[in-house]
């Protein structure tokens, strides 16, 4: 039975391999803006998952150790954290790819964001926010069987203006969003019963 006391574990990770992009910046935002009942674990290596391929993940028994090191870090979080960009009105490829991998049943862990309480937010330096990049992601993890909170949404258009070239910190604004997108967040854990998991 969960502790009531004890703060959700957030798995969250940027659809980029840039390691400072606005969207990397943005989570470790995040982290900082994070309430009293979420603990924010950052993952940065999706740069290890490979493109799909089902003869390697045959040949492998599930997929290299990237995957499967991704997979177990999901499994231990009670909820996932997606920070996209948006690349020619589209999904990220790399992103693509990653959930490609991670939709596919492995033997020890299952689906592993079937049932999975999920969060998307974006940043770019364009006026749309990333708004057709996270309705395709929400669709890609409806479709995985992920539980994504509909409402709040965040999306940080124009991020140039809303952040700091030199330190990368994000304006007032953007920071009192991002608080309340993760309230709204780990309300929505709450109410999926997703609560933390004795370790």
């Amino acid at each position: 039975m969960s502790d009531e006391h004890t703060p959700f574990h957030v798995l969250a990770f940027a659809g980029s391999l840039r390691r400072h992009s606005y969207n990397r910046r943005l989570l470790d935002a995040a982290a900082a803006a994070a309430p009293a009942g979420i603990r924010l674990t950052v993952y940065d290596t999706i740069a290890q998952v490979p493109l799909f391929d089902e003869d390697l993940e045959a040949e492998t028994h599930g997929g290299p150790d990237g995957v499967k090191q991704l997979r177990a870090a999901i499994v231990a979080a009670d909820g996932v954290l997606i920070s996209t960009p948006e690349y020619n009105q589209s999904l990220p490829g790399v992103l693509k790819n990653t959930l490609d991998w991670l939709s596919r049943k492995d033997a020890e862990y299952g689906e592993v964001l079937s049932g999975k309480p999920a969060a998307i937010m974006g940043a770019t330096p364009g006026r749309w926010g990333t708004r057709v990049a996270q309705s395709q992601l929400r669709h890609a993890l409806a479709a995985m069987g992920a539980l994504t909170m509909t409402a709040p949404q965040l999306y940080v258009a124009e991020v140039a203006k809303a952040s700091d070239a030199e330190t990368g910190a994000f304006d007032a604004a953007t920071q009192k969003r991002l608080g309340t997108f993760l309230e709204g967040f780990q309300a929505w854990m709450q109410v999926l019963n997703a609560g933390p998991r004795n370790r």
